[in-house]
C-alpha cells in the first residue's frame, strides 16, 4: 500500500472555492456566519454552508455555539488551520508577483 502524496492530500483537503478565503477571513479572529457572507458576497449560502462543515471536518475550524435567542455561532481557526497562515502569505506573495508581471490583469484593470 502506498502513501498518498501529501501535495494530493493538502488539496483534497482544501479544493473548493472559498475555503483558502474563509481560512484567510478567519486568521484575523472569530467571525459568525454573516460576516463571512458579506466579506465574500459572491458565494451562496449553501456554498459557505458546506465550505464551513467541510474545513470543520477536516479540523482546521471550529464552531461555537452559543446558548442565546436568537442563536449565535462563531467560526474559528484551530491550531491546524492557523498553521496554514504561512501557506496563505506565499500564495499572497504570488499572486501580487504574478499580477504585476501578467498582462492579463494588467489589461482587466485598464477596461
Amino acid at each position: 500500500m502506498s502513501e498518498e502524496c501529501p501535495v494530493s492530500i493538502t488539496l483534497n483537503i482544501l479544493n473548493g472555492k472559498w475555503k483558502l478565503l474563509i481560512i484567510k477571513e478567519l486568521l484575523t479572529g472569530k467571525k459568525r456566519f454573516s460576516e463571512l457572507k458579506k466579506s465574500m458576497p459572491e458565494v451562496t449560502q449553501k456554498m459557505l454552508t458546506k465550505q464551513l462543515r467541510e474545513l470543520e471536518y477536516y479540523g482546521l475550524i471550529e464552531r461555537k455555539i452559543y446558548p442565546e435567542i436568537p442563536p449565535k455561532v462563531e467560526y474559528f481557526l484551530t491550531p491546524l488551520g492557523e498553521s496554514l497562515k504561512p501557506v496563505l502569505d506565499v500564495l499572497h506573495q504570488w499572486g501580487e508577483e504574478y499580477r504585476a508581471t501578467t498582462s492579463h490583469f494588467k489589461a482587466n484593470e485598464q477596461a
